[in-house]
């Protein structure tokens, strides 16, 4: 069976989500590794002076690590999705909340909006995961 257009579509903003936030960690974890400010990526603080802060949670190479683990795992549900995986859909439904935390703590309005796109496609296709 073949996978349909809306399982293919959920995979990509996965994808989109997950490299888009990732690729921004890495030199945010090496600034902040080496003591450095919050890198400024397209006018914007890389994960930094968000609702993390104003609760009291610095941007620490920790809380950076765990949120690249998150969109490495976006990725591979991703990858697992456009090839018609269940396994793929429910690796992106487990890993929902821990992102949407990340999401709202560096204040990321971007990534919700795509998720809530790739969960109702996931849902819409669900029939034909295998």
């Amino acid at each position: 069976m073949s996978v349909p257009g809306t399982i293919r579509a959920a995979a990509v903003l996965w994808w989109i989500n997950g490299i888009g936030f990732g690729v921004f960690c890495i030199p945010a974890i090496r600034e902040v590794a080496a003591g450095r400010a919050i890198p400024i990526v397209m006018g914007f603080p890389a994960y930094g002076h968000g609702p993390f802060e104003r609760v009291g949670l610095e941007t620490t190479v920790p809380l950076l690590l765990g949120f690249l683990v998150v969109c490495v795992v976006e990725v591979v549900a991703g990858a697992l999705l456009w090839g018609g995986s269940t396994v793929g859909a429910i690796m992106s439904f487990v890993v929902l909340p821990f992102a949407a935390v990340y999401w709202w703590g560096f204040a990321l309005p971007f990534g919700p909006v795509l998720a809530i796109v790739a969960v109702a496609l996931t849902v819409a296709g669900w029939s034909a995961l295998r």
